[in-house]
């Protein structure tokens, strides 16, 4: 658990350092709000583009050297931003945050039902959230130091991004081979690759054909696009006059704020799943998420500011806990569930965009309608779609 665990905090670490990246990179190369999402758009694009592969290459080798080809994929990825940064090149910027993130993607296929099925089945929910909590950790670390390394004033070029990246990419290397050395148990319910009883392969078709895994991966969806687009847009936001008026540099620790906010309920919410139903607390987080974001859109000034920033405490649990509800009970079938679940994360991708298409047309911060309705659709899954109903 404590080895897994550490996978957890790399790839939140190296996930929100793309919120630093993103107005960085478009001052450097004077883009648009929807053509610097294109940040996230290349970085969350491949969970979709990789996912069922990833749970493929499980089947494969195993839950084990999964997790040691995805670190040395994200080691790869994090070397090609000294090209980037050295040309400098847009383009090459987006494919090097595509091959991070498909390394990224077999690491949370692989290390997210390894945690969810690492003990009794009542407790995955509980588990998954504490393992989201050192996730979290990394989040809230990454604004810090990306911003102190990234947005320093008289570094505001391309190439201040090479040191940074070269020296993340030779920490992944390393993690990577200390995975390969330890001993991780193998966990024979979700190992085998079809139905031991009736000698069955169990199939992605098998897996579309679970109604709350398939209203989950919906709830991913939307989940994950709200998530990052509020954090996505967070320095921006907090730069204009009416809402904060800070330095870039400045607004990078609100962003750590918000993160932080995520792991403060992650640490909590792995010892109050343990005793309040996980659909319920998740539909209860997600309602009130909502409504922050509706004070968001109807004020300004310090309301509008705390208010967004405090959607960070709230989106705490509801990735695992999303995640736990939607493969409750897969047995054999978890890891096609589980790349299903991961490509649902394409919301990362989609809605940032989306809300940059906003932004640029009805302004940054109206644009936030977008999340408010996401954590709508999430509440609802909360109360009913997790229920057990094949279709």
């Amino acid at each position: 658990m404590a080895m897994v665990t550490t996978l957890f905090f790399v790839w939140g670490f190296m996930t929100v350092l793309n919120d630093i990246l993103i107005p960085h990179l478009k001052a450097i190369f004077t883009l648009s709000y929807a053509g610097a999402m294109f940040v996230q758009f290349s970085f969350f694009v491949a969970y979709f583009l990789m996912a069922l592969p990833s749970s493929k290459l499980i089947n494969a080798v195993g839950y084990k050297m999964s997790m040691v080809i995805g670190l040395l994929t994200m080691g790869a990825g994090a070397l090609l931003f000294v090209p980037a940064g050295g040309l400098p090149s847009y383009p090459l910027f987006l494919v090097a945050l595509f091959v991070l993130a498909s390394g990224m993607t077999i690491l949370q296929v692989s290390s997210n039902p390894y945690v969810a099925v690492l003990g009794p089945s009542e407790g995955a929910s509980s588990r998954l959230n504490l393992a989201q909590a050192f996730n979290s950790v990394g989040t809230m670390l990454a604004p810090l130091i990306g911003g102190a390394l990234i947005l320093t004033s008289g570094l505001r070029t391309a190439s201040s991004v090479k040191l940074p990246y070269l020296v993340f990419s030779g920490i992944l290397f390393l993690l990577a081979v200390v995975v390969w050395l330890f001993k991780l148990p193998v966990l024979s319910a979700i190992e085998r690759g079809g139905d031991q009883a009736t000698g069955k392969s169990l199939t992605l078709t098998s897996a579309l054909h679970v109604r709350h895994l398939m209203l989950g991966a919906g709830a991913i969806f939307l989940y994950c696009g709200a998530e990052v687009s509020i954090g996505s847009f967070l320095i921006s936001f907090l730069t204009q006059p009416q809402f904060g008026a800070l330095t870039q540099q400045n607004a990078a620790h609100f962003v750590s704020l918000y993160w932080t906010g995520t792991m403060i309920g992650r640490f909590g919410g792995a010892a109050v799943l343990s005793r309040i139903a996980p659909n319920k607390a998740l539909a209860s987080c997600s309602i009130v998420a909502s409504i922050l974001v509706w004070v968001t859109i109807a004020s300004t000034g310090h309301v509008a500011m705390w208010a967004i920033i405090l959607v960070g405490l709230f989106n705490s649990i509801m990735f695992p806990t999303i995640f736990g509800l939607a493969i409750d009970g897969l047995g054999p079938l978890t890891s096609r569930g589980s790349g299903i679940l991961i490509m649902a994360i394409l919301g990362s991708a989609l809605v940032p965009v989306t809300q940059g298409v906003l932004a640029d047309h009805i302004g940054i911060h109206h644009a936030f309608i977008l999340p408010a309705f996401c954590y709508l659709y999430v509440a609802f899954y909360g109360l009913r779609g997790y229920r057990h109903r094949d279709v």
